[in-house]
This record gives C-alpha cells, structure tokens and sequence, in this order.
C-alpha cells in the first residue's frame, strides 16, 4: 500500500519516510513514531493499518542522521543495537526536528495526530508537548515518560501501558495518572510491546483494544 519518500528537516537534513495513503480523501494526517528497531516490516504495516482506517499516515525513518535505512528484528542484539542508536546515535533535538517535519508533511492532509510506540511513545509525549501542529498524541508503552513530567501536553493525549512490562513498572504508570490527571491512561494485562504481532509480547486482545481506543480518539479529534 505504502510507498518510500523523502522528507528534509529544517536544518536541511533529509531522512527517509514511509507513507501509506488511504483510498479517496484522507481524515487527515497520522505520524507513527517507530520503536528501537527502525521503520521495519511491523512499523510499515502499522502505517497501513492506519491508511485503512482513512489516514494519510507517515513513518519517519528517525535513525537516518546515525545511520541509514536502519531495519532490525527483536533478537537481543537488535534491542542492543536499537538502545544505541536511539540513546547514543542521535541526538533528541534533531530526532525532534525530523518529527516537526513530518507532522507538517501530515498536516497537508488536514489535522495530524502522532502515535508512537516504546521509544516512539516517549517521543510521542515529547512531540505533544514541544511540537507545532498535532491535534492529539497516542503514545503506547513509552519508556522514559515518567522522567519528563514537568512537561505539558499542548494537545490531548493517550497513554497506554501493560501491567506486565518489567521495563515500565506500574509504579512509573501511576506516578504519570498522578501527575497527568487530565491525560488518559489505560493499563491492559499485557507485557511490554503488546501492539507487535511480530514479537512474543503480543497481546492480541490489548491490541485491538488500544486500536479501537486510539482510532475513536483520532476520530474525535483528527478527523
């Protein structure tokens, strides 16, 4: 469905992207934000998914400043790999620059929303906050969103989260219920990186769930 394109940051970087185009008029535009292993075959059906649904959805290929066309798979050594170049590689600032692209690219097609999962969940709430342009922000399972609380959301927000994460414990989750009383956060039986039917977390029943959630939220707010 999707095709590969190239988008150029305000600093004149230009990084790769995948976009999917619904049939007929798009609702408007979605930016899915990656986890650490790239812009890979689950992140590209995601994007579809999104498509489907009647999206102008785009997934920016955010490891292209450290490394190119990055791929990987969810063996030890790819998380290792994707730790690194997100943590290290890049820098947040131009991961940020790269994301405001894009959203405006999305904006072509009308109000945007961004959704964003592990890593891409906690730039997701980071987009929410410091980005211009999006009208909501879903953000699934985003690790580090504990830490960036001082923050405020410039436009409404989802957060979703499994109970069984060993990487986000419900401690972190409640401290964000506590600090964020006005985003809504949604807690499923389910481990970390439950959306992704490629890997064992998957969860097929929280998925669907966190699907729905997300797209009535989009609808409400996107279009």
């Amino acid at each position: 469905m999707g095709t590969q394109r190239q988008l150029r940051a305000v600093d004149g970087f230009t990084f790769g992207a995948y976009e999917a185009l619904p049939e007929g008029t798009p609702r408007g535009g979605v930016v899915v934000i990656q986890e650490i292993f790239g812009v890979n075959g689950h992140i590209r059906e995601v994007t579809d998914g999104f498509a489907q649904a009647g999206y102008a959805a785009i997934a920016p290929q955010i490891f292209d400043r450290a490394e190119r066309d990055v791929e990987l798979g969810y063996e030890e050594a790819d998380m290792g790999r994707g730790v690194a170049l997100a943590f290290q590689g890049t820098e947040r600032d131009n991961t940020l620059k790269d994301l405001q692209a894009t959203i405006e690219e999305a904006g072509k097609y009308g109000k945007v929303g961004v959704v964003g999962y592990c890593y891409g969940g906690l730039l997701t709430w980071l987009s929410a906050c410091g980005l211009s342009g999006v009208a909501c922000a879903s953000a699934y399972y985003g690790g580090g969103i504990a830490g960036e609380l001082e923050q405020e959301a410039r436009c409404p927000v989802i957060m979703h989260f499994g109970e069984l994460d060993a990487h986000i414990p419900m401690t972190d989750v409640e401290k964000i219920k506590t600090s964020l009383p006005d985003v809504d956060v949604h807690v499923y039986a389910a481990d970390h990186g439950f959306n992704c039917d490629h890997r064992a977390s998957h969860d097929a029943v929280s998925a669907e769930l966190a699907r729905e959630r997300t797209l009535t939220f989009f609808e409400e707010h996107v279009g």
